[in-house]
C-alpha cells in the first residue's frame, strides 16, 4: 500500500492500485446506513440520561470520550459524579497505577443524542487528584479567577483542514494539486468550497449545544475552514473552544472524514491554521482604552518567546513551520505590531484605531494551541503585568 501511495503522488500507479488508495480516502464507518441507527436513536429512553464524558488526552491536542448513564437530567455541573478511566491507554499514566479521575467542569446539550443527554468536558486528575500534565484547565481558571473584575473577554478564529482519511486533503485530486489560492476564502460554488456540509452541520450543532459559536468562513488554502468562537469571558473561552472541536471531530465522524488542526498540514506555498485570538479588558473597551492596549502590546513584545512557547503544543516547533513571515503570518523571530496588519505578531483592527478603545488579535497561536495556555499567557503578560521567560508561581 506504502509503494502505492508513492505512486500515486507521481501519477505512475495503476489503475487497481489508484482504486485502493482512494478506497481510504473515506472511513468505512460512514458507509453504515444512517437510516438504520436513526430507527434506533427514535427509541424512547425512558428517564435515563446518556451523560458523555470528555477530555483531553496526554498528547494535549486529542480528545478523548465515553459514556455513562445516569438516573435525571442534570442541571448544572455540581449534579455531575466523578468518574475513572484508564490513564495507560491514553498516554497520561503507566499500566501499573493506570486509574485517573474525570472531574466534571462544563456542561453542553449533547446535538448528537439531544435532549435530555448531555456533553461534559473533564479535567483530569492524576492518582495523587493533582492536575495531569496536559490538564492545563485548572492553572488557567485560577489566573481568570485573580482577574475577574478586569472582565476579560476572548474570541478565537479557529482555523482547520479537512482530510480524508488517508490524509489529502478533501476535495483535491487525487495525483496532484487544486488551482493556487485566490478565489477560495469564503469562496462560494463547488468548484471553490470543498465541505460546506460538514460546516453547515457543526455549526448548526454547535448552536443546538449551547456554544457560543459566532461565525464560520471558508479559509485561504481549499479544504481548510475557519469558525469563530466568543466573546466568551475567562475560563469559559478554553471550554467553549474544546467542546466546539470534540463536536467537529465527531461531525466529521459522520461524514467519514478526519478534521486536522495542524498548524501546517501542506508544506509549500499553501496557507497554514492559525487560532488568532482577539483579546480585551474593561479598560480596553472603555474611552481612552488604546492607551491601555498599547500598553499591553509593549509588554508582550518583552516577553515574546514566552508566548511563542505557550502557543503550541510542542512549545514552539509545530509554529515554527508556520510563522516564517509569509503566507498572512509574522517571523516566529520577530515581534511586530500594527493596525490592520495581517503579517504582524499583534494586529488592532482599523475601527479600534479609531475609534481609540475596543480589542486586539494575537495572530500567533496554532490551530492546534491549547485555549487555556493561551489565554492564561495573555491575562499573565497584559493584565498581571508578568516579566521574564516563566511564568509566576502565585502558590509559594
Amino acid at each position: 500500500m506504502l509503494v502505492c501511495f508513492l505512486f500515486l503522488f507521481t501519477n505512475v500507479g495503476s489503475a487497481g492500485c489508484l482504486w485502493r488508495v482512494r478506497k481510504m480516502a473515506t472511513s468505512a464507518s460512514s458507509k453504515l446506513s444512517k437510516a438504520v441507527k436513526q430507527l434506533y436513536m427514535d427509541l424512547p429512553q425512558g428517564e435515563k440520561v446518556q451523560a458523555m464524558y470528555i477530555w483531553i488526552d496526554g498528547t494535549g491536542e486529542g480528545l478523548r470520550c465515553k459514556t455513562r448513564t445516569l438516573d435525571f437530567e442534570p442541571k448544572s455541573i455540581d449534579d455531575l459524579p466523578e468518574w475513572n478511566f484508564d490513564g495507560s491507554s491514553t498516554y497520561q499514566s503507566e499500566g501499573s497505577n493506570s486509574d485517573m479521575y474525570l472531574i466534571p467542569a462544563a456542561m453542553f446539550r449533547d446535538p448528537f443524542r439531544k435532549d435530555p443527554n448531555k456533553l461534559v468536558l473533564c479535567e483530569v486528575l492524576k492518582y495523587n487528584r493533582k492536575p495531569a500534565e496536559t490538564n492545563l484547565r485548572r492553572s488557567c481558571k485560577q489566573i481568570m479567577r485573580m482577574v475577574e473584575n478586569n472582565h476579560p473577554w476572548f474570541g478565537m478564529e479557529q482555523e482547520y483542514t479537512i482530510l480524508g482519511t488517508d490524509g489529502h486533503p478533501f476535495g483535491w485530486p487525487s495525483n496532484g494539486f487544486p488551482g493556487p489560492q485566490g478565489p477560495y476564502y469564503c469562496g462560494v460554488g463547488a468548484d471553490k468550497a470543498y465541505g460546506r456540509d460538514i460546516v453547515e452541520a457543526h455549526y448548526r450543532a454547535c448552536l443546538y449545544a449551547g456554544v457560543q459559536i459566532c461565525g464560520t468562513n471558508a479559509e485561504v488554502m481549499p479544504a481548510q475552514w475557519e469558525f469563530q468562537v466568543g466573546p466568551c469571558e475567562g475560563i469559559n473561552m478554553g471550554d467553549h473552544l474544546w467542546i466546539a472541536r470534540f463536536i467537529l471531530h465527531r461531525v466529521c465522524e459522520d461524514f467519514g472524514v478526519v478534521v486536522s488542526f495542524d498548524p501546517k498540514p501542506i508544506s509549500g506555498n499553501w496557507n497554514g491554521a492559525g487560532c488568532h485570538t482577539n483579546f480585551s479588558t474593561k479598560e480596553m473597551r472603555e474611552e481612552g482604552g488604546l492607551k491601555v492596549i498599547e500598553e499591553s502590546i509593549d509588554r508582550l513584545a518583552k516577553r515574546h518567546m514566552y508566548h511563542i512557547r505557550a502557543y503550541d503544543p510542542k512549545g514552539g516547533l509545530d509554529n515554527a513551520r508556520r510563522l516564517t513571515g509569509h503566507h498572512e503570518t509574522s517571523n516566529i523571530d520577530e515581534f511586530s505590531a500594527g493596525v490592520a496588519n495581517r503579517g504582524a505578531s499583534i494586529r488592532i483592527p482599523r475601527l479600534v484605531g479609531q475609534e481609540k478603545k475596543g480589542y486586539f488579535e494575537d495572530r500567533r497561536p496554532s490551530a492546534n494551541c491549547d485555549p487555556y495556555m493561551v489565554t492564561e499567557a495573555l491575562v499573565r503578560t497584559c493584565v498581571l503585568k508578568e516579566e521574564g521567560d516563566e511564568p509566576t508561581d502565585y502558590n509559594k
